[in-house]
This record gives structure tokens, sequence and C-alpha cells, in this order.
């Protein structure tokens, strides 16, 4: 691709309609500085004397943020928070970002996937993280909320072009009903891309974008090279009827098209780098783009 196919390509994101449905999370960060902290009267602890708190959208909502960036036409999220504080803040930071909430449902059986993050300083420069807190569902998505949400795809699906599927937590969102129904989508012809961190081998019809360790595991395989990524690509495109697509880190990326793999290099950056939602932010690409 040359700049002008680029630009060209850049000045049609505003006509395009992109939905989205995944597992809704917030990370949140405590900042606590440790020069404040003084001994417990009641206990033998120093508490955590919290000085800062950051917090923003995760998992499909990082992948929101990312689209919205990109300002496309029509952006549609899908999604079930908790009736809780964290959902609360959760949809207020999707809204700040002007991301339209009306069809995230809030239950009142479930809790807002949750990551806190509890960051120490002193005196120093260094930073400490303590073992993160977690609010996660154990349970199933009830099956009032699965209807529910499944009315709401059916309609997204009329209105959109594009379908992105962020398929996180055991007991998330995408249900087993769900996810047949994302499939069927996908055989009626919808352009659905599905990024899933343990359930990849579960769907077909479906554009699949693994990182390599995902896509091994959807294969029963392991990976060492750039070349069994596009062997493992293309085997995927097999499974599923459709293209493929694979993440590699620093490598870049592997793309089935057409029973065709491509190589796409990545732009080099030099450390310090954090990858933490690097595939969120590739999914939102791929979808606003494709």
């Amino acid at each position: 691709m040359n700049k002008q196919e680029l630009t060209q390509l850049l000045s049609k994101v505003a006509t395009g309609r992109v939905g989205l449905i995944g597992d809704l999370c917030l990370d949140l960060y405590w900042v606590a500085d440790m020069k404040k902290s003084q001994l417990s009267r009641e206990t033998p602890h120093f508490p955590l004397p919290v000085v800062q708190e950051r917090y923003a959208p995760g998992g499909a909502g990082n992948v929101a943020c990312n689209m919205a960036a990109l300002k496309p036409g029509k952006l549609v999220v899908l999604g079930v928070v908790g009736k809780d504080w964290r959902g609360s803040l959760l949809v207020q930071s999707l809204q700040e970002q002007g991301i339209a909430t009306d069809r995230i449902i809030t239950a009142n059986d479930r809790v807002t996937n949750t990551y806190i993050k509890p960051l120490r300083t002193g005196i120093s420069n260094v930073v400490y993280e303590d073992p993160r807190l977690d609010f996660e569902n154990y349970t199933p998505l009830s099956e009032e909320t699965e209807k529910q949400l499944i009315a709401l795809l059916e309609q997204t699906a009329k209105e959109v072009d594009v379908l992105c599927v962020s398929d996180q937590m055991e007991h998330g969102c995408i249900t087993p009903k769900i996810r047949d129904y994302i499939c069927d989508l996908g055989k009626q012809g919808l352009t659905v891309i599905v990024d899933s961190r343990s359930c990849g081998g579960l769907y077909d019809h479906v554009i699949l974008k693994p990182n390599e360790v995902e896509a091994a595991a959807i294969l029963g395989e392991k990976i060492s090279t750039v070349e069994d990524a596009g062997r493992m690509c293309k085997a995927l495109s097999q499974k599923t009827g459709t293209d493929s697509v694979i993440t590699l880190g620093d490598q870049g990326s592997m793309l089935c098209e057409e029973g065709k793999t491509i190589h796409c290099p990545a732009h080099k950056v030099e450390p310090p780098v954090d990858f933490c939602g690097a595939g969120d932010t590739f999914l939102s690409g791929l979808g606003v783009f494709l």
C-alpha cells in the first residue's frame, strides 16, 4: 500500500459502520504514597495511603475507545455490566469518549469486570505493583440477559458492515448460544472478526484474530517461527471457511486471505514498550479499516 492508497482508505473511515460485542472491563489504578503511611493502631500493618486514582475502559471497552478514536461513521457497542459503582464508572468513561452506551445492559445479578492495580511509590523512583484485585463473574449469564443481548445483536447486525467480537472471560457475555448466533451471522454474509482468549476453536465462518499462543492452542500445536505462523494461519482459515490473521508481537502479523498467506512486518518501536492491550488495538484498527 502506498501513501495515496492509505490516504484514500483513511478518508473512507467516516463512512464505516462498525459493531462491537464483548466483555467490557474497567482498569483501575490506585497509587499509594508509602511515605505517608503510618503503622495502624488496630493492626500490625502499614496501610496504603492512596493519593491518586486513575481508570480507563479495558477489554472490549478498550477496543471501543480505540475504534471511537478512529471516528467511524457509526459505532455500536454491546455488552453487560453489573449494577455497581464500577459499572457506573465504566459506562461514564465510555460516554466521555463519545461512545453511545444505550445497548450496554446493566444486570442486577452481575458484577462489572474490573482489574484494580495498587501501585506503591516511595522515596526512590521505583514503582511497586501489589497483587491485582480482580472482580469477575463466576456463573453464566442469566437466560433473561442472554435473550436481551441476542435481541440487541440481531438489531445491530442489520446496521453495521463489520461486527467485532471480544470474547475474553470464561463467564462473560459471549455465551455458547450467543457464540452460535455470531457464527450464523458470519455464515449469512456479515463480516465478523473474533478475538477470543480461549474459545477461538469454537467459531466458524468468522475471521479469527488470535495471537500466536492462542492460535497454537486452537490447533493443538506449538509455534516457534514465522513460517509456522503462515502454516497455522492457513489451517485456521481452512477450519473457519474464511480469512484469518495471527498477531505475532514484534514480528508483525500473518494474514491468510483467499488461501494465500501474507506476512506483514511490524513497525519497529524502541523500548520501553508496554504491550498490554495491543491485541485490543489491533482488533479495533482491523475492524474499522476493513
